[in-house]
């Protein structure tokens, strides 16, 4: 039997890494790590959208299916870093939208990916941790990543509202919605603590989407 499934979804420099880290030290949970920093055609894309976008895009997307195949055989509980519907749902398709993928890449693409998501079971829960640009955009910097130096901005913002749309039809798993604008998980305990009580509930009652914003306000539609 496996163990539950919790991805982390969210936007470049919202804190999925941060969280997940620190939820799978606190509970001891195995940890599936976002593999930016694997990826070899990372800095020539964020250089060079359309000559790199399908080449990244597809790194990304079989990195993230063959681990999540390997979680999805573990009986110990797994969280992961992004998840495996965002690569496709989010980035390839801003990046086709904005031509930055050629519409015969993204029909591979997304025959690759439909085919082997049709094999794999769903996450049990899906968080969103939700954050305004002037907050993602702060904490990009703060973060100060070499290769994000030359991240355009008017594509995060293309990712925003990507993102905003698929958050808003997700319906795959259980949907926590965390509003992060004014929390931080990593500098402040109670943050945190807030984060990881209303995941551990939402594991509970997986039939629930749930949208938690501030510590103290929670409603479940």
């Amino acid at each position: 039997m496996r163990g539950p499934l919790i991805a982390i979804a969210g936007n470049i420099g919202v804190g999925k890494s941060s969280l997940a880290a620190l939820l799978a030290a606190r509970q001891g949970w195995q940890k599936l790590a976002e593999p930016a920093e694997e990826n070899p055609y990372l800095a020539d894309f964020y250089a060079d959208m359309p000559r790199w976008g399908f080449h990244s895009q597809l790194f990304f997307l079989t990195h993230r299916l063959r681990d999540y195949g390997r979680a999805c055989q573990s009986a110990e509980p797994t969280v992961q870093d992004r998840s495996l519907y965002e690569d496709a749902d989010v980035f390839a398709q801003t990046l086709y939208v904005q031509g930055a993928i050629s519409s015969r890449d993204w029909e591979t693409y997304t025959a690759l990916y439909e085919a082997v998501l049709a094999l794999l079971p769903a996450p049990d829960l899906l968080v969103y941790l939700r954050a305004s640009l002037p907050t993602l955009r702060e904490r990009i910097r703060k973060r100060g990543r070499a290769v994000e130096r030359t991240l355009d901005e008017a594509y995060l913002a293309r990712l925003h509202e990507r993102y905003e749309h698929w958050a808003s039809t997700f319906d795959r798993c259980p949907l926590l919605v965390i509003e992060s604008d004014r929390l931080d998980f990593v500098q402040r305990p109670a943050d945190l603590a807030f984060v990881e009580a209303h995941i551990l509930h939402a594991l509970e009652r997986p039939r629930l989407t749930i949208s938690s914003s501030t510590p103290g306000d929670c409603s479940f539609n």
